[in-house]
């Protein structure tokens, strides 16, 4: 790899939307070693709430179709490949690997790196995505999953070569996600359950407020926010009201800044159906709020059950609610796991760590042209 300038990175992602891969994306930008790489972004669809965030990191940013289903982004795409010759394609969520990939392999980019955020349903309940996954996954110089559980279904499921399959652990900017610099505090009057992520089925928010109904039937002190939007927002507001958790419940939608969220709560409520290593996890330990989660593959990998947080299986509100009420009773306990948790996200999950693991992936990548 040649020192005499930066290596130019494309990163392709689906949308700028709202949702974990975009942040994690975000965090890997950010602390990328600009001297020996220059990343710029391009979503294939849409100007979301990330689109103004990456342009602050100071890279080139594209938007390639106004919508989803005007398919601008596949000339569009190719265009941008072709002026700015990017000597790596990085590419991010499905859409891009499925898409975007193919394209760059076709105009001759020589690194193709797929960037596998969880073992998503979808290639579980359906085989045209699993074979269309393990087609375009064979044209990828190398990926990079996120959970050593990940990394088994791309082995074991679609038949990568074990070579070609790196664990990179999602990273969390530690600076930016550190409790010392909140300015708001916790009210010891009213417990405060957080539940962040996209209002999408996979985050399971539903769960969350059979949990909090249960927690408020013991507790009438308590109180729960929501930080995030999506699909089922509506839903969700409706369900919290038949519950009778109008005036319990928060709905604070997009949360620009959310240090202020983790700050104030007591705990953070993670209820998914599935996961690969979730970026709402990593900056509540960073944070030091412990976490109650959904005993998944990739949450299992970072979490440890009665150490840094808890683990309950996907569905058991009756042990959520029992997590939460022994968190909530035992403060010595609360602080012994949120600082756990802490060292932990300070040893291991790192953006900095993350993108020196990108990075040696890309030299070792561009080595063997």
């Amino acid at each position: 790899m040649s020192s005499s300038s930066p290596v130019r990175v494309l990163h392709v992602i689906d949308s700028f939307d709202l949702g974990g891969a975009q942040t994690a994306l975000r965090h890997l930008i950010q602390a990328t070693d600009r001297t020996r790489f220059a990343p710029e972004v391009a979503a294939m669809h849409g100007r979301g709430v990330f689109y103004e965030d990456f342009r602050a990191l100071g890279v080139p940013v594209h938007s390639l179709s106004p919508r989803r289903w005007l398919p601008l982004y596949v000339p569009a795409l190719a265009a941008l490949i072709l002026q700015r010759r990017p000597r790596i394609v990085h590419c991010h969520l499905f859409g891009s690997n499925w898409i975007a990939k193919p394209l760059a392999a076709l105009l001759g980019v020589q690194v193709r790196i797929s960037h596998d955020q969880c073992n998503d349903a979808l290639r579980y309940e359906s085989r045209a995505a699993r074979w269309l996954d393990t087609m375009t996954n064979r044209l990828s110089t190398h990926v990079c999953a996120v959970s050593r559980s990940t990394r088994d279904f791309l082995l074991t499921q679609e038949g990568l070569p074990p070579d070609r399959v790196s664990v990179v652990f999602n990273g969390v900017d530690l600076e930016r996600f550190d409790p010392q610099r909140a300015t708001v505090t916790r009210d010891a009057a009213h417990p405060l359950i957080a539940g962040v992520g996209r209002l999408h089925p996979q985050k399971d928010f539903s769960l969350f407020l059979e949990v909090a109904a249960r927690l408020a039937q013991r507790n009438p002190a308590i109180r729960f926010v929501i930080a995030g939007d999506g699909p089922e927002a509506a839903a969700l507001r409706q369900k919290a009201a038949a519950l009778g958790l109008t005036d319990r419940v928060r709905f604070a939608g997009h949360v620009a800044d959310m240090r202020e969220i983790y700050a104030s709560a007591d705990a953070l409520l993670l209820t998914s159906r599935y996961e690969g290593t979730p970026l709402t996890l990593l900056e509540a330990m960073a944070m030091r709020v412990p976490v109650i989660a959904s005993r998944l593959d990739g949450i299992a990998e970072v979490l440890t059950d009665g150490g840094d947080g808890f683990l309950v299986a996907h569905g058991d509100v009756k042990g959520f609610a029992e997590r939460v009420a022994t968190l909530l009773g035992d403060p010595a306990l609360r602080a012994r796991m949120a600082e756990a948790a802490r060292q932990k996200v300070e040893a291991a999950f790192s953006a900095s760590a993350m993108a020196a693991a990108v990075e040696a992936i890309y030299a070792r990548c561009l080595s063997d042209l």
